[in-house]
């Protein structure tokens, strides 16, 4: 059961699902997890954090280094590009079920791949999760009276992350007042590879 709390919600497609397949070990090998990958233009953006949700920016560097190597034998993105290795952030992606659990009583934002009664779309305090559903305080359809809680399937998931408000941050804050920093490391340098298909599986 742990190991399923700590496993990744797989979301990422095309060139991006291509190059988590190849980094997500090398990562690991090193202490780390990764969170998302994402191809933004030219940019090619690796999260990742501790088991605690920690990051630092030799962490990041010593990442960097690890998967540079991968990334130039392999080819997975064409042309130049700039490989940024980064901690989560302060409204940080929820990619695994245990996160979902690590913040429950802060606001979240989740986005369904398919549609639950006509709406993909859905804002609320995190209750935690259990028996494989996202659960969410939500308001009511009628604006009044008490959140209603729900159930959100995980495999349903396409997006979700925190919300950025006084809570997060106040949070964030005392985190890094204890020394669990890792809501603004980062590291990125330029890189080119030698295909010229951007769009390969």
């Amino acid at each position: 059961m742990a190991a399923d709390m700590a496993k990744r919600m797989q979301v990422e497609t095309g060139v991006a699902a291509k190059v988590a397949r190849l980094v997500e070990p090398a990562i690991e090998e090193l202490g780390y997890r990764l969170v998302r990958v994402r191809l933004s233009g030219n940019t090619l953006q690796i999260m990742a954090e501790r088991p605690d949700g920690s990051m630092t920016v030799g962490g990041c560097q010593d990442i960097s280094r690890a998967i540079s190597p991968l990334l130039d034998v392999n080819d997975p993105v064409a042309g130049k590009y700039s490989l940024e290795v980064s901690s989560p952030g302060v409204d940080r992606p929820l990619v695994r079920p245990e996160d979902f659990e690590r913040w429950a009583g802060f606001e979240a934002k989740v986005e369904l791949s398919t549609p639950l009664a006509g709406r993909k779309r859905f804002r609320g305090k995190l209750e935690g999760f259990d028996d494989g559903e996202v659960r969410l305080f939500i308001p009511p359809p009628e604006k009044a009276g008490e959140d209603v809680l729900i159930g959100l399937d995980i495999k349903a998931i396409g997006d979700a992350r925190l919300v950025m408000n006084d809570d997060l941050l106040k949070a964030a804050g005392e985190r890094a007042r204890a020394g669990e920093v890792g809501d603004g490391a980062a590291w990125t340098h330029e890189t080119e590879t030698e295909t010229n298909d951007i769009n390969a599986e």
